[in-house]
């Protein structure tokens, strides 16, 4: 971003508003929360404040005490409690534990570069995340969280094919001074501090300030050094700042700042392919014992071999260590620094029209490396960087009326990014290298310089009608234009004392290997006309049923990776994907009892999938599938009796419909396989009690959490599929009075060994590797406030 558009961000923010307020200042939560009725909650998911009972939208809203209470600290612990939400870190191709994963109902993205966006929407503050590490938020200062299921391509637009995340922090206080904190220790050392602090500046402003930090050893150890991998080292800032000038202006800054600088991802060996080119390379250059393979240009017949045999010079099986002990040799790391800052704010114009605008700039930077076969061999290691930086800029005008509700908005987003990547790799090239990497040379070398930008701008309009008392119907359009571009400067640096194994013309770098994309700009526009529409029907005050019809889209872009000249020495572009979603909903409340269902079938096209050119992963549009589900929550609180009882659960069926070959890939997928963090069958429930003990508030809590057998990439490989797991999670939680209260907590009770995360390339370069979530910890925390 440039210095001209900072200056003119801090100038929009001074004649900008805050959102308008969902709650009630005594209530200090925003987007999900309990209204002037015990049970109402308010949710935002139509852009203003709504009842969750009264809205045709399948939304998971969380206050922040029900978070707290269910041990939800970060968006990737959301899925333990969301209906079929798959939230994952560390993602594929990836040594960023940071880098997420997001799926809903069965849509998403597996690739977290910076080239592919993400498939589900993360908003911190209605600002949109454009990188997926940006998408792994701490909860620290948090007032709510809403998790839209469902395709939102009207008035959240950008990437929201599966659904949006809204993450909404808290607003500062007018005329109160309090503060709050909190201290937890436990298991592998952690060691956990937050603090928050609201301030009154005068009778019509306030501040609002926090911070937090998490230290935590990993829990997979390298045999070769004793690194622990998946340790915890983050730190946040948060900042805010509410000015009402007028009774009808408000203005609200905010800011936000995450570090985090940690080992790596806590990758472990899932398997070789003995039979696969590269593990015979490395294990003739190691000397194993009977490992053969036909060089490239010899008449040889046969395939590559690799005895299975307990030699550590032998690239196999035997190199697997257990699920938390990891083999491998080379460098590993993950660091992250995110921070944004953002303006809102609103203009009460008249009793029925608002003007609303939001204004933001956020900031990425990032690094993984990763070992991703897990052993002493060179097979492939992955080194990526990443610094990204957006501006968006979104307009609104509100209408609210008796019986007519209307929203016309504006949204304009600038991004810039800059990604390097090196991948070292033992590869099957021509005899020469062979030859060095048998006398121990280091083998292949990809080095790859990624810029890309990317102009979006979009409009859009809603307009909901109150038809009678209880019939309701809506219906709203975006039009939204993803302008894209491209430069990639990519080398194969082959061993330097050898000679370019196979030159392009004028192309020859002298400390050999070609350079074979020019540095020229590749650009690519992709637009799309979505909408939704929607009938609501009051059948009884306690109940509400609807149907529905969205339809969203992701824009396309361009492959980045290469180790070979892509055809015409230009890179491999892919076009956007499409959902149509056709939805029907329940949603019934009884006061002390509240129940939400939803069935659902998407209509999932030009699905950008992964197919290999070689070894090299590369999107294309090359399917369609059909998904079909039912969802069902619910929250049951009787009689006034202390208990609450908390439940979700969701069915997904996925078919892969068809597979559109691609000319000089190999598919990775077909038509009956699994769609990838698709489970079957996902549920959760909670159950708390509250009582009076002397005095003293206490309440034990059970949460737990089932999935059925998860496949983590397109295609099935048995090395790296989730069977099914249950994890339980116990808590105890005692309010000494209104200011103290200790809770101490066990997860994971059961100990259960599950998949967290899993990648493969069984066939080329012969790996794959998987992530085991932690083992059962303990953890006490004290927590104050005034």
């Amino acid at each position: 971003m440039s210095r001209t558009a900072l200056v003119g961000l801090a100038a929009i923010t001074t004649i900008v508003a805050n959102p308008v307020a969902a709650q009630d200042a005594a209530d200090e939560e925003t987007g999900a929360e309990e209204g002037a009725q015990q049970n109402t909650i308010v949710v935002s998911a139509r852009r203003r404040e709504e009842s969750l009972q009264d809205i045709p939208v399948a939304v998971s809203a969380f206050s922040a005490e029900t978070l707290e209470a269910r041990q939800i600290s970060q968006t990737q612990d959301l899925e333990r409690i969301t209906p079929s939400l798959q939230f994952k870190p560390a993602g594929q191709l990836s040594g960023n534990s940071s880098a997420s994963v997001v799926f809903i109902r069965g849509i998403g993205q597996l690739d977290p570069t910076a080239a592919v966006d993400p498939g589900v929407g993360v908003y911190i503050d209605e600002v949109y995340v454009g990188r997926s590490v940006g998408g792994t938020i701490e909860f620290g200062d948090i007032a709510s969280v809403e998790v839209l299921r469902g395709p939102q391509g009207t008035l959240f637009g950008r990437n929201t094919i599966g659904g949006a995340i809204l993450v909404r922090t808290r607003e500062p206080e007018l005329g109160e001074f309090s503060a709050r904190g909190r201290a937890r220790v436990g298991s592998d050392d952690l060691v956990e501090g937050f603090a928050a602090l609201n301030v009154p500046l005068g009778g019509n402003a306030a501040a609002r300030v926090s911070g937090g930090f998490r230290q935590r050893d990993g829990y997979v150890i390298r045999a070769f050094d004793g690194l622990d991998l998946g340790n915890e080292d983050v730190y946040t800032l948060n900042g805010a700042f509410l000015w009402e000038a007028t009774p009808d202006f408000e203005i609200q800054l905010r800011a936000d700042y995450t570090n985090r600088d940690e080992n790596g991802a806590p990758f472990t060996f899932a398997g070789i392919n003995e039979n696969a080119p590269v593990p015979a390379i490395v294990s003739v250059a190691a000397g194993c014992p009977g490992a053969t393979m036909p060089f490239p240009g010899t008449p040889a017949p046969g395939a590559p071999f690799v005895p299975n045999i307990d030699d550590a010079r032998c690239a196999n099986d035997f190199q697997a260590l257990g699920n938390f002990t990891n083999g491998g040799t080379a460098d590993v790391l993950s660091t992250s620094e995110v921070w944004g800052v953002s303006g809102t704010a609103e203009l009460r114009l008249s009793d029925a029209f608002t003007l609303k605008s939001i204004t933001a700039y956020r900031s990425t930077e990032s690094r993984g490396i990763r070992d991703a076969d897990n052993t002493p061999f060179l097979i492939i290691t992955t080194d990526v960087g990443s610094e990204a930086e957006q501006f968006s800029q979104e307009l609104q005008l509100q209408y609210s009326g008796t019986s007519v509700d209307a929203i016309l908005g504006g949204y304009y987003f600038d991004e810039d990014t800059l990604e390097r990547a090196t991948v070292p790799l033992s590869f099957p090239p021509s005899p020469p290298v062979i030859a060095s990497i048998l006398a121990g040379g280091p083998g292949s070398r990809d080095l790859q310089f990624s810029t890309l930008e990317t102009r979006s701008w979009a409009v859009f309009g809603e307009l909901d009608v109150d038809v009678t008392d209880a019939l309701s119907i809506s219906g709203g359009l975006r039009y939204t234009e993803d302008r894209k571009s491209y430069t990639g400067i990519v080398f194969n640096l082959f061993p330097g004392d050898q000679a370019d194994p196979s030159p392009l013309p004028t192309t020859a770098i002298p400390d050999g290997g070609p350079l074979f994309i020019y540095p020229d700009l590749n650009r690519d526009t992709f637009d799309a006309l979505t909408g939704s529409a929607s009938i609501s029907y009051e059948f009884a005050p306690w109940l509400n049923g609807y149907l529905s019809y969205a339809r969203s889209f992701k824009s396309g872009g361009f492959n980045t990776r290469y180790n070979a000249p892509p055809p015409g020495f230009r890179p491999v572009s892919f076009d956007e994907e499409s959902v149509d979603s056709y939805e029907a909903g329940l949603k019934a409340d009884w006061g002390d009892i509240r129940i939400n269902l939803a069935a659902f079938q998407a209509d999932y096209a030009d699905i950008q999938l992964i197919f290999r050119q070689g070894v090299v992963p590369l999107l294309f549009n090359a399917g369609e599938a059909r998904i079909r589900g039912f969802e069902g929550e619910a929250n049951i609180q009787p009689w006034g009796t202390g208990i609450t009882i908390d439940a979700g659960f969701s069915f997904l069926n996925d078919e892969i419909l068809s597979i559109t070959p691609v000319p000089g890939a190999t598919a990775t997928v077909q038509p009956g396989d699994e769609l990838p963090l698709t489970p079957s069958f996902t549920m959760n429930f909670g159950l708390g009690y509250e009582f009076d003990l002397g005095g003293v508030s206490v309440t034990p809590r059970f949460d737990g959490s089932y999935s059925s057998s998860v496949t983590f990439i397109t295609g099935s490989v048995a090395e790296i599929e989730e069977d099914g797991y249950f994890v339980g999670n116990l808590s105890l939680n005692v309010d000494l009075n209104e200011n103290f209260a200790v809770q101490a907590g066990i997860t994971n009770l059961f100990d259960s060994e599950y998949l967290i995360q899993g990648n493969a390339s069984l066939g080329t370069l012969g790996y794959a590797e998987r992530i085991y979530a932690r083992p059962r910890t303990w953890y006490l925390q004290v927590s104050a406030e005034m």
